[in-house]
Formats: structure tokens, sequence, C-alpha cells
């Protein structure tokens, strides 16, 4: 059997500098810098993430990390708020889910909307589940 004592996600940012002030800032994260010029975020619940800066990254077009929130409507109006844009997908660009004008998508699971930090990245807010 694998053993192992943690583990943390990560992706890659063309601009650390840029990154950091977003998690930090606009998204209320703890967020410290490393050795190694990374930027560890403690992630809601304890968990940790870890950006690293790319001078070749290419943004993911899939969602790379997912806030639960109680309210994806209400995160949404706070998310827009401090001027992070939710996009708003038609049907036939993300497999029959449509988003409406604020951009969360309902009916087809969980409530969510998508956005992106500095770097391109796809995130979300999704509607907790308990």
């Amino acid at each position: 059997m694998f053993t192992t004592e943690a583990a943390f996600s990560g992706f890659s940012v063309d601009d650390i500098e840029a990154a950091e002030t977003f998690y930090r800032d606009i998204l209320g994260l703890t967020v410290e810098r490393t050795e190694m010029r990374t930027l560890m975020v403690t992630l809601p619940g304890g968990g940790e993430h870890v950006i690293y800066p790319k001078p070749t990254h290419v943004p993911a077009d899939f969602t790379v990390l997912n806030f639960a929130v109680s309210d994806v409507d209400r995160a949404v109006t706070e998310l827009n708020d401090l001027g992070v844009v939710t996009k708003i997908y038609a049907d036939d660009e993300l497999s029959g889910v449509r988003t409406d004008e604020r951009g969360v998508a309902k009916g087809f699971g969980p409530d969510i909307a998508w956005f992106r930090d500095p770097a391109g990245n796809v995130l979300s807010v999704i509607k907790a589940d308990r």
C-alpha cells in the first residue's frame, strides 16, 4: 500500500504576484510565499493548494478549484462586487448547461458559477451539499 503524510493540489500561473493578490485580497484566503517562489494557499476546511509560476503557463480550460458555498447567488454577488466576472454559458458551450444572466447554472446538479483567476484558470463557487 502507498503511504503518505499529506497531499495537496496545485496549478501554475504566469504572474505569481497577481495570483497572490487575487487569492489573498479578492478571495480572502491565507497565502504564504515559500522558499521556492511558490504560493501555499490554505483552503477553507484546512486543505492546502500550491500555486507555482510557470513562464509557459497555459490556463486550464477546466475547473481546477471549487469553493463550496451555502448560497451561490450571494457568492456571485460578492465576487461581482469585487470585480470578478462570472462566466455566462449558452447551451452549446458546456454540454447543455446554461447559466442565467449572472453566470449561475441551476437545475443541472448543484447550483454553480464559474470564474477565472488572473492567469485564466477556471474556478467555481458551487452549492455545498450539506
